[in-house]
């Protein structure tokens, strides 16, 4: 056996090292997600101390102009150990624990230099309770502060921990991070899925987390699946649904096999998953006055939802000033046509609509400001079951029900995001303000235990914040969190999607647009997780292909179509040939009464015709004259008149002649 091994590494000796089939080396998921960290530049992580100390873990590489704004003023540190008030380099390296050490004060304040000493076993004093420890050793800092207990059984409580991006050393960074902690928001690795060439403004994920459709302000639909795409995150479809008009909404159907689009034509569209045209809703008749007689909406569309339960159900919302209910297996008329309550008689538009957890309650945004809910109960009808008239001061971009049916939430073009109690809705129960808003798309969105909610903002032509994603406590009515998306462009959709557990915003300007992905891979599920892990398959030599010629045998004159005789027709006027004027006959010398055209001859009548040797003298005479000519032998020797008449036919009298030369 040891022969043949001895052999075998002898032979192999022989070869090159690159001989037969190598092993592929993979890429560690580390590095991969590494790359995609919030934080690193260029997709390479930052290496550098000063790289990592200046970028919070909740913030984008992208937004350091947010980032800096954020910053507070630095103060003077109390803790020695980190740096004093004139020392404005931050700590690199793991934070020390705080150490008391009442020798130093003996000394003369002299700062301890290295790790601190171990702490002794056991502490006595001198009364008889002696404090006993169980467990590891304690920082005399923990010793000090629990003086006042008895006995403390278990591991020691951890040091107090202090941030680098914690400037004044007061831990409000640290209660943010474990804010954030706590809800357990995937913000550690970002990736763009990009395509569109002007503002992403809706945005939609099937149930399963498979796919996603983003419709964008070019008047165009991108899709792309995660289980197909790689790592350069390419859409496999492209769809355009209206031609000159803006995607408005996307909207899956409950099993996800089927899609809706509304754009700002009037007609919306069904799609299947694949991107397959299944139909168009019909157009009503734009000069019938009265909404409930035409059988569909007449100008552009707002906003459009499946039916959460039944999947042959959809609800519109549009220009015209109200809400549809279709079938989507009866493309030509609606099920139901909802005319909202107005002040003055007039029309106003719909702006946004949306159905509850268990579509039995339809709310809708009006043009004027107002709120309306409907119950869809028999007998319902449009007048709405809670009317809310003063909801907002601007245009209304989205309501959001929660699933208990207690809260409701509307984001406006005010700058504003209102909490509504359903069960009193006269007044909000907290709005928050300061958030501007510049898209009719913008909307807000629960978490998937539904704690926290979620809404984006638009930048601002003098502002340095940037596009911002903000989290708010359902339970306190406060704010968590706000995290940069783009220094440059505005957020207009996001959703976070609760099988995945990653959360999407779509964001750009006029021209520019993205999807960003938010994900932490110790917490997140597929999704962005499977693409980035799948590396583009290199091209080889194989994959090239020489371009057949294609032989058509129908483009050949034989299998060609008889052209139209109207084109036949524009066709010979334009033949200078075809269609010159033919030349009228003519007397004379010359082949067919035209000299130079003889087939004979032609030098000959050329030359006597220049040299005046043939003179045309019917040019210079007058037809008068020539008929004349012949008048005395017409009356001599009659041949077309028998001299039997001749006693009896009037004497021809002609005028005189006109002639110039006459008269001369």
């Amino acid at each position: 056996m040891e022969d043949g091994e001895e052999i075998y590494d002898g032979i192999r000796a022989q070869f090159p090292v690159t001989f037969g089939k190598q092993s592929k080396a993979q890429t560690p998921l580390e590095l991969i997600h590494k790359a995609t960290r919030r934080g690193a530049t260029d997709g390479k992580p930052s290496s550098s101390p000063s790289a990592k100390t200046n970028d919070l873990p909740s913030v984008s590489s992208s937004s350091k102009s947010w980032l800096h704004s954020l910053r507070k003023p630095k103060t003077q540190n109390p803790n020695p150990n980190f740096g004093t008030e004139d020392d404005d380099s931050p700590t690199v390296g793991p934070p020390r624990p705080a150490v008391v050490d009442s020798s130093a004060d003996d000394e003369g304040g002299d700062v301890m230099v290295g790790p601190p000493p171990p702490p002794p076993a056991s502490v006595s004093g001198d009364d008889e309770d002696d404090e006993v420890i169980v467990g590891p050793p304690r920082p005399p800092a923990v010793l000090a502060q629990s003086d006042e207990d008895d006995d403390m059984i278990g591991p020691p409580k951890p040091p107090p921990r202090f941030n680098d991006s914690d400037s004044d050393g007061d831990g409000d960074e640290d209660e943010d991070n474990e804010e954030e902690n706590r809800f357990r928001i995937p913000l550690s690795n970002e990736i763009v899925l990009k395509g569109h060439t002007k503002v992403v403004s809706t945005l939609a994920i099937d149930h399963s987390g498979s796919r996603v459709l983003s419709g964008s302000y070019d008047y165009s639909v991108r899709m792309y699946d995660f289980q197909g795409m790689n790592s350069r995150l390419q859409s496999f479809r492209q769809l355009e649904p209206s031609e000159g008009h803006q995607v408005r909404n996307l909207s899956w159907s409950p099993t996800s096999d089927r899609f809706l689009c509304v754009t700002g034509s009037a007609q919306a569209k069904i799609y299947d998953r694949d991107g397959l045209t299944l139909g168009e809703f019909v157009k009503g008749d734009m000069y019938i006055r009265d909404l409930k007689n035409t059988k569909g909406h007449i100008t552009g569309l707002t906003w459009g939802e499946w039916h959460p339960k039944t999947k042959e159900t959809i609800l519109t919302s549009s220009e015209d000033g109200s809400l549809r209910i279709w079938d989507v297996n009866n493309f030509n008329s609606q099920k139901q046509v909802i005319k909202p309550k107005l002040v003055r008689p007039a029309r106003v538009p719909v702006t946004t609509c949306t159905w509850d957890r268990d579509g039995k309650c339809i709310a809708g945004g009006i043009g004027d400001g107002s709120i309306q809910i409907w119950n869809l109960k028999p007998g319902w009808g449009s007048r709405p079951d809670i009317y809310v008239e003063k909801g907002h001061t601007d245009d209304i971009t989205s309501l959001k029900f929660s699933s208990d049916g207690r809260t409701l939430l509307s984001r406006s073009c005010d700058d504003s995001l209102k909490v509504w109690d359903l069960r009193q809705m006269k007044a909000p129960l907290k709005v928050f303000e300061d958030l501007p808003n510049h898209y009719a798309q913008t909307n807000v969105a629960f978490s998937p235990d539904e704690q926290l909610f979620l809404t984006g903002t638009s930048i601002e032509r003098e502002s340095t914040t940037g596009g911002l994603l903000c989290f708010y406590d359902r339970a306190r009515l406060e704010l968590v969190s706000k995290v940069g998306i783009s220094p440059t462009c505005s957020v207009v959709q996001c959703s976070w999607h609760p099988k995945l557990n990653q959360i999407f915003a779509t964001s750009g300007d006029k021209s520019q647009g993205g999807t960003h992905i938010l994900y932490d891979p110790t917490i997140s599920e597929r999704g962005a997780l499977v693409c980035v892990a799948r590396a583009p398959r290199k091209k080889s030599v194989d994959d090239f292909e020489a371009k057949p010629v294609i032989h058509n045998p129908h483009a050949l004159p034989l299998f060609r179509d008889q052209p139209s005789r109207k084109r036949q027709r524009e066709k010979t006027l334009k033949d200078p040939m075809k269609s010159h004027k033919p030349d009228l006959p003519m007397t004379g010398p010359g082949f067919g009464g035209r000299i130079g055209t003889s087939q004979g001859s032609l030098l000959t009548q050329y030359l006597l015709k220049q040299g005046g040797m043939i003179k045309e003298t019917w040019m210079d005479e007058d037809p008068r004259e020539a008929i004349l000519k012949f008048a005395d032998v017409a009356a001599k020797e009659p041949k077309f008149i028998a001299p039997a008449y001749a006693d009896t036919q009037p004497e021809p009298l002609f005028a005189k002649s006109d002639s110039e030369d006459e008269e001369k």
